[in-house]
Formats: C-alpha cells, sequence, structure tokens
C-alpha cells in the first residue's frame, strides 16, 4: 500500500509540473503565408473592400490548463490573401478607407466587409508529430456603393499542417494557418459570386464606367 500511494503522489508532481510547463510556455505567431493567384475568369464588376483595423491586426489569443499559451497574428496574411484573390475574381479591385452611406457613396459597383467571427486549432495530443489543425470562422457581407446590405454569409476555412516534419510547433501552426487561408481563398473565387442573393445581384447589375474609372473613397 505504501508503495502505491508513493506511485500516485509521483504521478500527480509529474502531471503538475507539466501543467506548470505549459502555463510558462508561450507560443507567439505571426502568420507568414504565400498565396496563388485563382485560375478563374473575372467577374466585370469592380469590388471595393473594407478591412477594419481589427481585421488588420487580428490576434487569436489562448491560454488554458491543458495548453501552452498561443499568441496567433493572422490580420496581415489575411488582408494580403483578400488583395491577392479579389483582383483575379472581378475586374478591378480597390481598399476603402470606410463602409459606404448613402451621404457618402463609392465608385465601385460592390463592396465587401470581411470580418473573423472565430478561430479554434486542435493540438497534437496521442503522438509527437507537429501536426495541427485550425478552423477560422469569417462574417462575410456585401453592400451596394451606398451602403445597402445585398448579402451576409458565414464562411469556414480549414487548414492541417501538410507534413508532420516541421521544426517547431510555431513552424507547424503557420502551416496550418496558411492552408486555412488558402481555403479561404478557394471559396472566394469559387463559391463567392455562387451565394444565391449576391449571384443575382451580380446579374441585374452590370459594371458601370464611373466604378471603372476612380474610386472616391479609395486608398
Amino acid at each position: 500500500m505504501k508503495h502505491y500511494f508513493a506511485f500516485w503522489q509521483r504521478l500527480r508532481s509529474a502531471s503538475l509540473l507539466l501543467l506548470l510547463t505549459l502555463a510558462g510556455c508561450t507560443n507567439d505567431l505571426v502568420v507568414d503565408a504565400d498565396f496563388p493567384a485563382p485560375l478563374v475568369e473575372p467577374l466585370p464588376q469592380t469590388i471595393g473592400v473594407y478591412f477594419d483595423e481589427e481585421f488588420r491586426q487580428y490576434t487569436h489569443t489562448e491560454d488554458t490548463e491543458d495548453r501552452s499559451k498561443w499568441i496567433i497574428t493572422s490580420g496581415p496574411a489575411q488582408v494580403e490573401l483578400f488583395n491577392q484573390v479579389l483582383p483575379h475574381v472581378f475586374n478591378q479591385s480597390h481598399e476603402l478607407k470606410s463602409l459606404p452611406t448613402a451621404e457618402a457613396p463609392v465608385n465601385v459597383d460592390l463592396v465587401l466587409h470581411p470580418q473573423v467571427n472565430e478561430f479554434q486549432y486542435a493540438i497534437p495530443r496521442e503522438t509527437k508529430f507537429k501536426v495541427f489543425e485550425v478552423w477560422i470562422k469569417y462574417n462575410l457581407t456585401a453592400m451596394d456603393p451606398e451602403g445597402n446590405l445585398i448579402a451576409d454569409w458565414i464562411v469556414t476555412a480549414y487548414g492541417k499542417t501538410p507534413t508532420a516534419f516541421m521544426q517547431s510547433d510555431e513552424e507547424a501552426m503557420d502551416a496550418a494557418v496558411e492552408v486555412a487561408l488558402r481555403d479561404l481563398g478557394a471559396n472566394l473565387s469559387i463559391a463567392m459570386p455562387r451565394v444565391p442573393e449576391l449571384k443575382h445581384w451580380l446579374d441585374n447589375h452590370p459594371a458601370t464606367q464611373a466604378a471603372r474609372q476612380t474610386v472616391t473613397n479609395g486608398s
């Protein structure tokens, strides 16, 4: 019986040490990713996209008892992804400084406002392989040049570390987020024009000459 209690005391101490080690470890990651240009036939309209400051600088922070602390900054990579994909999906794409209103319309055919609703990840638990899974939920809002709502929909992007042979946890997580953002890019280029409300609007609102020439609210 004495040996039994000694065993459990050692196990308890080891578990506590593991939790303290995890609690003291911080993984600080700024996502670095490259995105290919989509091979799609561009729509004739000109699109304006508004990135608010939260989206531009989006950072997910998580610190739980059974995980080390992660600080994942994906905002700049998200902006890069949209700026890479949208000019190939539409005739032109421009960044806007603010959302349009009836009093301050913009000279584009369509406005897109992306936001992050949720960021989740799964860590390796049962193997020593550095394979992470990432889910990011986006809310995309499309508006006309005066700020009237056209369509509002949710897109979920999924990514998984493509190989277990990574040098560090940060490298593995970075790869998983990059795959998730590429999944988002595929959705933007293929699925976005098929959103029913948006498709109906695009079919009934051909590109305007003014939108092709200038963007008064652009950067």
